[in-house]
C-alpha cells in the first residue's frame, strides 16, 4: 500500500497550497506522456538569434545532465526561419524563408543541415540519438511573406497544387489579412478553415513537420487574447491522425481563464495561462492567483490529445539570459534573487505546470542546476494531486497574538494596506461563461449610444460602466460581410481622437505588463482586432478572437488583474 505526505509550502504574498502526494521509488520506466511535460526551449536565452550548432550544443548538454530528471523536449522558439542578417530584426518583414508551397523552412544561413530541402530532418535525428524529443514553435496560419508572394497550395493527397472546382487555390484566397496576428501584424494571419483549400494548407504544414520527426509544436498566436478555436480545432485533428504522436502546445495566454480553457477538453496538451514570464518580480507574483483559479477549477491535469492537457505558467527563466526581442544570445545573469528564484519553481511545480527551463545550458551554474532538479518538487510537480490553495496558517507570530485581537482587529489585520474602494475592470473570457452576459446597448440621446454592463440586480440608479460605439472603419464593402453589419468599435470617450478598444495587445508583453494594461486601447483602425458584437445573450464579442468581455470588482489596491474603466467613462 502507497503511504502519503501531506506538503505545506508558503511562498510569498501569503499563499499557501495544500496537497496529496503519494510515494514513488523511482521514476525509471515511468510514462511522462501522462505527467506535466518538462524540457529546454531556446526562447528566453537566445529569443529568435539561435544557430544549429548552438542548439545542437545545448541538446548535448540537456542530455548529459537534466535528461534524467525528465527533461526531455528540446524546443526551438519562434523565427527559425528567419535569416540572421542586416536588416532583419523580431517585427521585420521580408526576411523569412519559404518552399514554393509558402510554408517556413529553417533558413540555411543558421541551419546549414536545412539545404536541399531537408528542412529540420538531420537536426531531429541528432537529438533523436540524444534519446531526447524535438520541437518548434510556430505562429498561427499563413505568413504575410507567403500572402504577399501569393504561393500555391500543396495538396498533400496528389503532391501538386491544389485544385477545386475547375481552379487552383492559392495563398490570398485563403488568408484572412484583417486578423493578422494582433501582436506580429507583419508576420502572420489566420487561415479560412472553413475552405476546403484553407484546411489543405495547414494539413501541408503539420504533415511536414511530422515528415522532419518533430515531438512537439508549440502552436503561437491562437490562444489567450488571440483565440483561434477554429485553427486549434483542425490542427489537432490532423495531428491525432498522424502515425506518430506529436505533443501540442498553445501560446500565448493572456486573458486566459478556466472558462475559456474548457473549450480545449481534448485537443491541446499544454496552455499557456500567462503573458510572457521574464525575470522580474512582478512577473513571477503575477502567476499566484492563476494558479490558484486552475486548481479551483479541478483543471489541472484535464482532458488533453490522447492523454493529459496542463495548464502552463510559462517558462523558467532562470540562469542565463537574453532580453525579450533582441538579436542577441545569452549575455546575462537572472535579475531574480535567489529567494524569489526558489519561489517560482516552488510555485511552477504545486501548480503542476510544465517545467521548460530557459537558461543557457551551456553555461548552468550549479545554484540554478540543483533548484531545477530539486528531487522533491519534481516529485511534487509529477504526482501531488488536490492541489489547492490552502487559506490558514497556525503558528507563532510576532507581536499579539490572534486570539487577543478582537474581532475587528483581525478583519483590520488580514485586510492592512488594501483599499478597499472597487471599481469595475474589463477581462476576457469564453463567451460560453455566464459571467459574461450583463452588456446592453443604452442611448446617450437621439444620436449617440453607448454598450454599457450592468451587474445582475444592480440598481438603476447606479452608474453603468460604459463604452462609446461607433461604426468601424473598414478598408472595403466586402469587410461588411466578413464582420457583419451589426459591428461596431469601442472607444473610452466621446472625443473625436479615437482610442478604440483592441481584444489582444498589439506587441508582446510580459505577464507584470499584461496584469497593469488589460484592456488595451490603440488608434481606431478597420482590423478585427477592434470588431466588437453585441450578441442577443447580451455578450459582448471579438471579431477577431471569438472571445466575450467580463466586467468584475477588482480592489483598488493597484493589484489588478483587468485595467479599471471609471463608471460611464
Amino acid at each position: 500500500m502507497k503511504t502519503s505526505l501531506f506538503f505545506f509550502f508558503c511562498c510569498s504574498l501569503s499563499l499557501l497550497f495544500c496537497f496529496h502526494l503519494p510515494r514513488v521509488s523511482s521514476s525509471a520506466g515511468v510514462d511522462r506522456l501522462k505527467l506535466p511535460p518538462r524540457g529546454w526551449n531556446s526562447y528566453d536565452s537566445f529569443c529568435w538569434t539561435i544557430s544549429e550548432d548552438d542548439f545542437l550544443t545545448s541538446a548535448k548538454v540537456v542530455a548529459k545532465y537534466l535528461k534524467s530528471h525528465g527533461y526531455e523536449y528540446v524546443v526551438v522558439d519562434y523565427l527559425w526561419y528567419r535569416r540572421l542578417v542586416p536588416g532583419a530584426y523580431v517585427e521585420s518583414l521580408g526576411f523569412d524563408v519559404i518552399d514554393q508551397w509558402g510554408r517556413m523552412v529553417p533558413a540555411p544561413d543558421r541551419w546549414p543541415s536545412a539545404k536541399s530541402g531537408k528542412g529540420f530532418t538531420e537536426v531531429a535525428k541528432e537529438v533523436h540519438s540524444l534519446g531526447l524529443k524535438f520541437g518548434i514553435h510556430v505562429m498561427r496560419g499563413l505568413s504575410r511573406q507567403a500572402f504577399d508572394a501569393n504561393t500555391p497550395i500543396l495538396d498533400i493527397t496528389t503532391g501538386r497544387a491544389y485544385k477545386e472546382s475547375g481552379r487552383e487555390w492559392r495563398a490570398q484566397d485563403i488568408g484572412i489579412k484583417e486578423r493578422s496576428c494582433a501582436w506580429m501584424p507583419h508576420g502572420f494571419m489566420s487561415v479560412n478553415t472553413s475552405l476546403p483549400a484553407g484546411r489543405a494548407f495547414l494539413s501541408s504544414l503539420y504533415h511536414q513537420y511530422a515528415e522532419w520527426g518533430v515531438d512537439f509544436i508549440k502552436h503561437d498566436c491562437v490562444f489567450g487574447a488571440d483565440f483561434n478555436l477554429e485553427e486549434i480545432t483542425y490542427v489537432s485533428r490532423v495531428l491525432k491522425k498522424l502515425n506518430r504522436p506529436i505533443l501540442y502546445s498553445l501560446s500565448p495566454g493572456t486573458s486566459v481563464t478556466p472558462a475559456m480553457a474548457k473549450e480545449l477538453k481534448g485537443l491541446a496538451n499544454m496552455y499557456r495561462v500567462t503573458a510572457d514570464d521574464w525575470d522580474s518580480w512582478g512577473d513571477v507574483a503575477s502567476h499566484f492567483d492563476v494558479a490558484r483559479d486552475f486548481a479551483k477549477a479541478e483543471m489541472v491535469p484535464g482532458e488533453g490529445l490522447l492523454g493529459n492537457s496542463w495548464p502552463d505558467l510559462d517558462m523558467l527563466p532562470l540562469g542565463w539570459l537574453t532580453d525579450q526581442g533582441v538579436n542577441r544570445g545569452p549575455h546575462r545573469q537572472c535579475n531574480l534573487t535567489l529567494d524569489e528564484q526558489r519561489t517560482q519553481m516552488t510555485l511552477w511545480s504545486m501548480a503542476r505546470s510544465p517545467l521548460m527551463f530557459g537558461g543557457d545550458v551551456r553555461k548552468i551554474d550549479m545554484t540554478t542546476y540543483k533548484l531545477i532538479t530539486n528531487p522533491t518538487l519534481l516529485e511534487i510537480n509529477d504526482y501531488s494531486s488536490n492541489n489547492m490553495e490552502f487559506p490558514y496558517v497556525t503558528g507563532k507570530i510576532l507581536g499579539p497574538t490572534m486570539s487577543h485581537l478582537t474581532r475587528q482587529s483581525r478583519i483590520s489585520m488580514l485586510n492592512r494596506g488594501s483599499d478597499h474602494h472597487h471599481a469595475r475592470g474589463v477581462g476576457l473570457t469564453s463567451c460560453k461563461d455566464p459571467n459574461a452576459n450583463g452588456w446592453s446597448v443604452e442611448s446617450l440621446d437621439q444620436y449617440h449610444e453607448q454598450i454599457c454592463w450592468r451587474e445582475e440586480g444592480e440598481k438603476l440608479n447606479q452608474e453603468p460602466l460604459c463604452l462609446y460605439k461607433r461604426k468601424p472603419l473598414l478598408a472595403s464593402t466586402n469587410d461588411h460581410v466578413l464582420y457583419g453589419l451589426d459591428s461596431r468599435q469601442l472607444f473610452t470617450s466621446d472625443d473625436r481622437v479615437k482610442s478604440c478598444l483592441d481584444a489582444s495587445p498589439r506587441h508582446k508583453i510580459t505577464s507584470r505588463e499584461w496584469k497593469k494594461k488589460q484592456p488595451s486601447f490603440s488608434t481606431c483602425k478597420g482590423d478585427a482586432n477592434q470588431m466588437w458584437k453585441l450578441s442577443s445573450n447580451a455578450t459582448l464579442r471579438s471579431s477577431y478572437s471569438g472571445l466575450c468581455v467580463r466586467v468584475k470588482q477588482v480592489k483598488g489596491n493597484g493589484q489588478l488583474h483587468y485595467q479599471r474603466l471609471s463608471p460611464g467613462c
